[in-house]
Order: structure tokens, then C-alpha cells, then sequence
């Protein structure tokens, strides 16, 4: 970036600086005179341009940026070089981020005056207002990015005089250009949807038409390059282009919503009490990582229970109300019984999800990557490793300003936990613009590693228990107070469960609530006092109780069985997805208000919150797996597993089809489906994303007991994959879950590949895979491809295509014929050594012709003769690149489908793509980069 500076002579000077190093300087947003009144980069370079009218702009600029403490200042028309054409392209695509960047804009107004101060004595309004609604600065389309992308924007006259800036002058903004004032007072754009941004462009003009849709890619987040000559309406086609690209970007990223896992996690807990979580803000520790520039990493930590979560979405809602607008916050909340949410590629996906959201230009780091692999970017076996360095990429971007990265509970973080302690580490002494806040409870593995952290400061929630005390004890009155009120209490019991939640709590949330939360459930018959006296202080003596009598209840082995399912799950489920999940459900599966009742009777350990089903914290799953698994695992948690998996396979053999959801049309896009009213996978999604794995699960209880039970299931998996496997892979795609479908079968073929005498399974498995692992692009983004373009481009000897040859399009056929083997290569049309730059049909379609040059049999693919002499050819003489046809056959601009009356029909794999092509009638032809020339009919 070149910017101006005035010497202590006055003496202008021009200077370029590296995007790591720019110092902070004052920007001008003004009208263009006509063709020679501005001055000029090359002018600059001469000495030159001081008499232009426009060189007053520079005198002005200058002069308000030295009055501002500002020695640096930059002017659009002599800071760049536009007759380099490649410095110029840059230039346009930086200049949103160049005027977000600035300390101060300054809007010069050559058409608007102040010499005069009122119209007339009885008005208010003053004289130069009309003038400056009516400025020709508002009509112009460069200016809209400028008004909006500078956090201070002041408004000059032509005598230099400060009309205001847009926050004072914001009423009188809006109502010229319609634009919100929650936009003018500085809301992020990214709160607005895409149509209300392009709304805001309203009439305004440009001098070129392309520049009309230029202008308008920072406001909508994204780069274009310039292509003048292009047409505007190539310009907006490619400006939604990026768009586009970008929102299927942030959606990809995202594993789940931060801030609705936030606002579930509140509701959960019963809401939060700010009297709980304020001590933390008069803490020393905690000031000093929140006053010293030098802290930059707090770790709180404490046992189970004692508030931790509840204390950061405390300090989260103190920063929000507190930072600068400017200030990014970003935060995740790890919860181990949740697979979406507890691992470290999680942590990393949930967090760069919410910078980007605040600060959309981040996305560029996350596109380097993501626009080559797709989704699988964020979920293949390199997951870890790409996010890593895309994360550092974006802690280092010279355009972040002040950020606050929060995690909660890294103790549930389930994989990947010391990858991810490492990276926190690393990445807290890396940059003093980011500070870190991390909770867990106290393990010494996270305490080893976060040792290692160069500025951190530790907050022990033990070392302040009396700080933890008093919160308590407000938490106790509170929820007391809550209780008297539900249940009538008299004084009496109110003040005795206020005296023993007090005495038994031991400065633990998680026991206050469960126990108020039982108290709850009681009987207003019942002696309150005589219960609540069998409450025995401490977590694990509480659980040991509330197990207890479960298990004396009449619904013990109805709610045992709940707990067991719902603890091995790897995720939350609806109570509907949990009744076809346990067998011991299965007559209320027209009964879920009987279920809501079931799991009410679990109180003491799981929650329903939106008809999913939690458990009220991790330390009630660790105490059912680890300490009473016994009683509620009767015969270990594989055969849980084992029915679980049993059930997902029987159900999606019922439910599994082909179209699921309507869709018809072979390339319709799996970002534009929407839910049925009535979803036919409403209660599947759970088994087809996770049946493999509960499989895995059951399979050391099967081989170390009874050989036949694990010949049942592998005949089970067989029939499975040979009768349902492509309806499997397009309700994978609609979950949008194909990338742990890959994940999946690679499980699942380690797995056969240890079983015995079981041939067929590991045949059909292997082939499966294969089949999914080469389409996995087009049906993850076209389910109804898994039919067309996965079939017909798989080999001939495909197990999986010839099971599912009668779901293959009709009238459609691939000459030559794909190779018989996975392993072997694809048939070609040999005898081209290098790209294939064109290819055409003789007149009569009989022959085809490639340059250089060679003359082919279309319908058996025999090369009759290459014509040797030409080095090369601009056309093929007496060969058409398009003939008459009934249907309009063609390739998309983007190479990636063959169309035919512009709907999608067949997705191209990337090693079928064409750089050249050739249509006769129903026939088409392609050449592509690697020498192979192929022909695809549809009769």
C-alpha cells in the first residue's frame, strides 16, 4: 500500500509499506473531476499535477490528516499506478479493506458549500443540507464502500469546513440513501442478509458498468477481479459467484452454532444469575489477564460442578457488553456427549466459524484451501492439520484487531485433546492482539501442558472458595425463593431446604440443582422435610442415591435401559430418534408423551431440552459408565451397542429409498434442499449417520462370546449394502453427512477385514467403499447423482453398479466402456500424449476427429488414421464442433456436467473433464487434459 506524507518542508512524498506494517493513516472518499483534473501517480513521480484542481484535494486531505495526529494519508487517484494493470486489479480488490482500515475517512464534497448558514430565520434547516442530500458523492457507486467500511467517516465541504460525521449526520444519511442506522452506527454488514445489502446500491451510477458490481464485493464480503469488457452482467454473475461460494463455505465450517449451544446450555441450567458469575470480574487474576497486555492466557479450573461453564457464559456477556465494536469474541463450549462438539477439529471449526461471521474477510484464509477439497476440508483424516494452519494463518492476519478466544470445558474435548492443548500453548505467546480463556476441571495431563503456556494466569476455583461460596449461596436463595413459590411452601420448609441445601452443597452448583430439580417433582402431599433429608452431600453420593431409586421403581428396567442408550449415543437425540433406538421403547412409538414421562423418571440424569434429550452434565454420564456401570451396563455396553446397531439397520432397510425427498431432477444441489413438512428421515439421521459405528462397538462382545452372532451380523451388513447401499448414500447426502459416510466405511472395512469366512462381505465392502470414495464430490453436492454419474462412470465389474444396474439413467450410455477393475486403469481412446485441444464430429457423425490430428470411429472408438505434418491446428477442417440435435446436449461452464436443455444431467469425475468438446444430435464428445477422448450418448 503506497501512502502520501507532508515532510516538515511541506514537501509531499509518496511511501510503500507491506500489509504487516502499515501505520495508521487518514483516507480521502471524493468525486472524480473530469479526464485530466486529477493528479496522477506518474505526476507524483515528476514533480508534477500542482496545478490541477484536483491537487487541492491533496492540500486538503493532507492538512486534516496532520490536524488529526495522522502523518500518513492515501488518495485513491495518485496512490495507485493504474497503468500497471496488474497493481490496479489488486488495488480494487483492496480498496474495501483499505478504507476499513483507516484511522479517519474524510468525504470531500466539491458540491456542497457553507458560506450561508440558514435558508431563513424560522427554519432549522441549515442552508448547505439540500445540497449535500442532493451531492452527486451519494449517486456515484464506488462511494457506497466507503461510507460503509471506515468506522470514522467526517464529512467536509469544499471549503475544507466539517459538516459532521456519519453518526451525527446519520437521520440525514438514511433518509438520502435509505440505508438503516443500525448499518450508519456501525452494526457489522455481515447482520444483514445478502438482498438487503445489494438493496442499499440503489441507483447509484459508475463510469464503467462492470464497476456497478465491483463496487459492490466488499460489502458482501468477498474479492472479484476486475475483467473490463466483461458486461455487467458477467460482473454480478460472478460477484453471486463468490458470494455464493462463500456462504457454502461458512456453512461447511460450521459444527454447530456457538451461540445457540450458549443459549441451550443457560436454559438448561435454568437460566443465568448474574449474582453467580460477578465475583469473577473483581478477581486478580482475572484482572490482570484482562488489563495486562502481557496475559494473555486464563485458565479457570475446578471440579465437577462447582460452575465453570456457567462463569464463562457470565464473562462472555460482560466482554459483549463492554468491547469495542471493533473487538472480536468468538467461543466454544466442548460437551463429550455430543460427537459434533467434542473434538479438537470442533473447537477449531465452531470458533473460526464465529470470527468469520464477524469479520468476513477471514474467510479468505479458510478458502486457500477449502475452494480445492470441498467440505472434506473440515473432515477428512488431515482435518486437524489443514484448520491448524488455516487458524494461525487467521491469528496472524494484519487485519485483526483485539480478539477474545474462549473454550469451555477442554476436559470433554474427546479427541484430539493434546493436539489441541499444544496449539492453545503455541498460539497464546504467538500474537498479543489474542487473548485466551480456557476452562477444565483439574487434570493434571491439561495442567502438564498448559504449564508450558508463556503468559498465562491460573484461576483455581478451589483457591476461591470463598468467592464460589458466596455465589452459591446466592444460587441457593434464588432457587429456594423459586421453589417456595412453585410449590406453596410455608416458611418453615422454605427456611429447612435453605439450611440443608446451605450445610450439603460444599460449594457445588450441579448438587443445588439437582436437588432442587428433584424437590421439584414432588408431591406437594409429601413430607418435603423427610425427603430432602435423604439427600446426602457430594456428587457421586447424590448420583449413588438418585440411581438407587431408579432402580427401586417400577419402571427400573424401562429407565436402566434409557440411561444405558442415551450414554453410549454420540450424540444428543430427539425422543422420537431415542424410541427406535431402544428396543424396550418400541410400543410407544405413537406414545412419546409416555417417553417424556420415562425419561422425567431419569430426572436425576438426563434433561429434555427442544425434545432432545442431554444429560444435565457430563459428570452424570461419567459416574453411569465408570462408577455404576455395573448396574446400569448389565451385560456390558457392547451389547447395547449390538442392539443399537440392529435396530438402525432394520429400520433404515424399512425406510431407505430412492428420491427420498422429491427432488427429481438428477442435479439438484444438496445446499437447496429444504425439510419435508413430513421428513422421512425425521427419525433415520441418527442411524445412517452412526450405525457403523455402533457396529464397531458390539463386535468384541460378539467374537469373544459366539461365533454365530458374528456371522448374523456380517450377513446382517451384506444384505444391507447389497439391497439399500445407494439409498444409504443418498440419505447420507441429504444429512449432509458423506464425509463421516467415508470415515464409516473405512471402519467398517478394517473391520471385515479381521472377520473369518466372510468372503463376500469383504467383497461387496471393498467395493462399496471405493465406489464412495471416488464419487464422493458428486454425491455429497447432488444426492440423485449416486444414480447417474456414480453408476455410470464406476467399472463394469463393479459389485455395487451391477446390484444397482437397474437404477441406472435410461438411455445414457459411456463409450468406451469404463475398465472392469478399480485397480486398473480407465480405458481411453489412446494415442494423444499431451492435452487434447480439440475435438469434432464429421458431418455424418460417423467420424470424430482430435487434433493432433486423429480420425476416430465414433461408435466403436478404433483410431483409423492421424494426419502428421501440422504444429498446429486453429480448427478441424470438415469436422463441426456442433450438430443438430433434438435436445440441446452441452457442457456447463464450469466443466463439471453435461446438460441437456440446460437442466443437469450427469456429474463429471474431475479425470473426465473436458478442455475441449463436440456435439452430434444426442452424442457428445470430450477431450480432456490427460490425452483421453471419450463419448457419452444419450438415446
Amino acid at each position: 500500500m503506497r501512502l502520501l506524507h507532508y515532510g516538515e518542508s511541506d514537501k509531499l512524498s509518496i511511501h510503500s509499506f507491506d500489509n504487516s506494517n502499515i501505520p495508521r493513516y487518514a483516507i480521502l472518499s471524493h468525486t472524480w473531476g473530469t479526464d485530466g483534473d486529477e493528479v496522477s501517480f506518474a505526476d507524483l513521480q515528476t514533480g508534477g499535477g500542482k496545478t490541477k484542481p484536483g491537487y487541492n484535494k491533496i492540500l486538503f486531505c493532507g492538512e486534516q490528516a496532520r490536524h488529526d495526529g495522522l502523518q500518513y494519508f492515501w488518495i485513491d487517484t495518485c496512490c495507485i499506478d493504474t497503468t500497471d494493470k496488474a497493481e490496479h486489479s489488486q488495488a480494487i480488490q483492496s480498496m474495501f479493506c483499505w478504507y476499513r482500515s483507516a484511522t479517519k475517512c474524510y468525504v470531500y464534497l466539491s458540491d456542497v458549500s457553507t458560506r450561508k448558514r440558514k435558508i431563513r430565520n424560522s427554519s432549522t434547516e441549515l442552508s448547505w443540507e439540500p445540497a449535500f442530500k442532493s451531492s452527486r458523492w451519494f449517486a456515484r457507486g464506488w462511494t457506497l464502500q466507503e461510507l460503509l467500511a471506515p468506522t470514522v467517516v467526517e464529512f467536509f465541504s469544499q471549503e475544507g469546513k466539517i459538516l459532521g460525521n456519519k453518526t451525527s449526520l446519520k437521520l440525514l444519511i438514511h433518509k438520502t440513501t435509505a440505508i438503516p442506522l443500525e448499518v450508519l452506527d456501525g452494526t457489522p454488514l455481515a447482520c444483514f442478509t445478502v438482498e438487503q445489502r445489494l438493496r442499499w446500491k440503489g441507483n447509484r451510477q459508475t463510469k464503467r458498468n462492470e464497476d456497478a458490481w465491483y463496487s459492490m464485493a466488499g460489502i458482501l464480503d468477498v474479492e472479484v477481479a476486475p475483467a473490463y469488457s466483461e458486461g455487467a452482467a458477467s460482473a454480478f454473475k460472478r460477484l453471486m459467484d463468490e458470494v455464493h461460494k462463500l456462504e457454502r463455505c461458512t456453512q461447511d465450517i460450521r459444527p454447530t452454532d456457538p451461540r445457540d449451544d450458549k443459549k441451550r446450555i443457560e436454559e438448561t441450567k435454568g437460566g443465568l444469575l448474574a449474582d453467580s458469575y460477578r465475583w469473577i470480574l473483581d478477581n486478580t487474576a482475572f484482572r490482570q489477564w484482562h488489563e495486562n497486555k502481557h496475559s494473555r492466557l486464563l485458565w479457570v479450573k475446578g471440579d465437577p460442578g462447582k460452575g465453570k461453564t456457567m462463569l464463562l457464559c457470565g464473562v462472555i456477556n460482560e466482554l459483549q457488553g463492554s468491547i469495542p465494536r471493533t473487538t472480536l469474541l468468538s467461543y466454544f463450549f466442548c460437551q463429550a456427549t455430543d460427537s459434533r462438539i467434542n473434538s479438537a477439529t470442533a473447537v477449531l471449526r465452531g470458533l473460526l466459524y464465529m470470527l468469520v461471521h464477524q469479520q468476513p474477510s477471514l474467510v479468505s484464509h479458510i478458502r486457500k484451501k477449502y475452494d480445492y477439497a470441498g467440505k472434506s476440508l473440515f473432515e477428512d483424516a488431515n482435518a486437524w492439520v489443514a484448520l491448524s494452519e488455516i487458524f494461525a494463518d487467521v491469528l496472524q492476519d494484519a487485519s485483526l484487531s483485539t480478539t477474545y478466544l474462549i473454550i469451555d470445558a477442554l476436559d470433554e474435548c474427546m479427541t484430539d485433546l493434546l493436539k489441541l492443548l499444544s496449539f492453545i500453548v503455541k498460539q497464546s505467546s504467538a500474537s498479543s492482539r489474542v487473548k485466551w480463556v480456557v476452562s477444565s476441571r483439574n487434570w493434571p495431563v491439561i495442567e502438564e501442558e498448559l504449564e508450558r503456556a508463556e503468559h498465562k494466569t491460573r484461576l483455581s476455583l478451589e483457591l476461591n472458595a470463598e468467592s464460589v461460596a458466596a455465589a452459591v449461596k446466592v444460587f441457593i436463595q434464588q432457587k429456594t425463593r423459586q421453589l417456595a413459590q412453585e410449590k406453596r411452601y410455608t416458611p418453615e420448609v422454605e427456611d429447612a431446604v435453605l439450611q440443608h441445601l446451605t450445610l450439603n452443597a460444599n460449594n457445588t452448583f450441579l448438587w443445588v440443582a439437582l436437588v432442587c430439580q428433584d424437590l421439584r417433582t414432588t408431591p406437594k402431599w409429601k413430607n418435603v422435610l423427610k425427603k430432602i433429608a435423604q439427600f446426602p452431600p457430594g456428587l457421586d453420593s447424590l448420583y449413588r442415591r438418585m440411581l438407587q431409586q431408579i432402580s427401586e421403581s417400577d419402571s427400573a428396567d424401562m429407565c436402566l435401559r434409557v440411561l444405558a442408550v442415551t450414554a453410549v449415543l454420540y450424540r444428543p437425540v430427539a425422543v422420537a430418534e431415542l424410541v427406535v433406538l431402544t428396543k424396550q421403547l418400541a410400543e410407544f412409538v405413537d406414545n412419546l408423551e409416555s417417553v417424556h414421562e420415562i425419561i422425567g423418571l431419569c430426572g436425576s440424569f438426563l434433561t429434555l431440552r427442544d425434545n432432545t434429550v442431554y444429560f444435565v452434565h457430563q459428570s452424570a454420564k461419567d459416574f453411569l459408565v465408570t462408577k455404576a456401570s455395573n448396574e446400569v451396563f448389565l451385560n456390558g455396553p457392547e451389547c447395547v451397542h449390538r442392539d443399537i446397531f440392529a435396530k438402525s439397520l432394520t429400520l433404515l432397510q424399512k425406510t431407505l429409498r430412492r428420491d427420498m425427498y422429491n427432488l427429481l431432477a438428477p442435479g439438484y444441489p444438496a445446499q437447496k434442499v429444504k425439510l419435508p413438512l413430513l421428513d422421512p428421515l425425521a427419525v433415520s439421521r441418527y442411524p445412517c449417520v452412526y450405525w457403523i459405528d455402533h457396529l464397531c462397538n458390539s463386535r468384541l462382545e460378539s467374537a469373544a462370546s459366539n461365533a454365530n452372532k458374528l456371522l448374523e451380523e456380517a450377513t446382517i451388513v451384506n444384505t444391507f449394502l447389497k439391497q439399500r447401499y445407494l439409498y444409504w448414500l443418498e440419505a447420507l447426502s441429504l444429512c449432509r453427512s458423506i464425509a463421516k459416510g467415508v470415515v464409516s466405511m473405512t471402519k467398517l472395512w478394517d473391520l471385515v477385514q479381521g472377520l473369518r469366512n466372510t468372503d463376500a462381505l469383504n467383497e461387496i465392502v471393498y467395493d462399496a467403499r471405493r465406489l464412495l470414495m471416488y464419487h464422493k464430490e458428486a454425491i455429497e453436492n447432488y444426492p440423485l447423482q449416486v444414480y447417474a454419474s456414480a453408476l455410470l462412470f464406476s467399472p463394469a465389474d463393479s459389485l455395487t453398479r451391477r446390484l444397482f444396474q437397474h437404477e441406472e439413467p435410461r438411455g445414457v450410455a459411456v463409450k468406451p466402456a469404463i475398465g472392469n477393475g478399480w485397480s486398473a486403469c480407465l480405458q481411453t481412446l489412446e494415442g494423444h500424449s499431451d492435452t487434447v485441444t480439440s475435438v469434432a464430429f464429421s458431418h455424418d457423425s460417423t467420424r470424430l476427429a482430435s487434433a493432433t490430428v486423429k480420425i476416430w470411429d465414433a461408435s466403436s472408438g478404433t483410431c483409423l488414421q492421424t494426419l502428421e505434418g501440422h504444429s498446429e491446428f486453429s480448427s478441424l477442417v470438415g469436422f463441426a464442433t456442433q450438430q443438430p440435435g433434438h435436445e440441446a446436449i452441452s457442457i456447463s461452464s464450469d466443466n463439471t456436467w453435461i446438460t441437456c436443455n440446460a437442466q443437469k444431467r450427469l456429474w463429471l469425475p474431475s479425470d473426465y473433464r473436458p478442455s475441449c468438446s463436440a456435439v452430434s444430435g444426442r452424442s457428445i464428445c470430450l477431450g480432456t487434459g490427460s490425452g483421453k477422448v471419450w463419448l457419452c450418448c444419450f438415446t
